[in-house]
């Protein structure tokens, strides 16, 4: 038992930040509002491209990241202001009354899983920032086995938020879904204000 606790140790340390920073308790409320209206067959297919979709950006920021961002010269921090500012314009127009349906009705439902589902919600700055943190004490190896898990763990999450909505009836779902665009506005003034606080931080200490 012993043996076996020591092999799992480093998935288990490595599995809740991830989880943590992927936080996929707090994407059902979106994911709800945005799939509201959608057939089954339409649901699935927007869930499943959007955890592909999320793994692969996750995948290829634990592989090559650093290598990525230093070639381009683009920080984690402008990530974070832009993927921030993207979401606030995204969730004022989604709180505006019949807005929802225009920005993202079935004509644009495709997009839904790219964005805002895959990125930057699910592999959002903190994802990016984990997984690259952990690689340096635990290796590749260890951290994409856990993402792996953390992803599997999201699609089921998500999979199953639908029965939610049964329980809550049409009305307490328009209500959930309004109340979901604030907190996602509230998400998006978070991500864009850490941004700029890290970038001014980092400004003021340059010589």
């Amino acid at each position: 038992m012993a043996m076996l606790l020591t092999v799992l140790k480093p998935y288990l340390v490595t599995f809740v930040p991830i989880f943590l920073a992927i936080d996929a308790i707090g994407a059902v409320p979106l994911y709800l509002s945005l799939t509201e209206g959608l057939t089954h067959k339409q649901r699935q297919r927007i869930l499943n491209e959007s955890i592909v979709i999320a793994s692969v950006l996750a995948v290829i920021f634990v592989v090559l990241g650093r290598a990525i961002l230093t070639g381009v010269g683009i920080t984690i921090d402008d990530f974070r202001i832009a993927g921030g500012i993207l979401l606030f314009i995204i969730s004022v127009y989604l709180i505006l009354p019949g807005k929802s349906r225009g920005l993202f009705g079935e004509t644009r439902s495709e997009d839904i899983g790219v964005f805002p589902l895959a990125t930057p919600l699910i592999t959002g700055p903190a994802v990016i920032v984990t997984t690259m943190m952990l690689i340096d004490n635990f290796g590749r190896i260890v951290t994409l086995t856990s993402l792996m898990a953390n992803m599997a763990l999201t699609w089921s999450v998500l999979f199953f938020s639908h029965r939610l909505s049964r329980w809550v009836g049409r009305p307490g779902m328009k209500a959930f879904s309004k109340i979901s665009y604030i907190f996602l506005a509230a998400i998006a003034i978070m991500i864009t204000r850490e941004g700029l606080q890290n970038t001014i931080y980092a400004f003021r200490l340059r010589p």
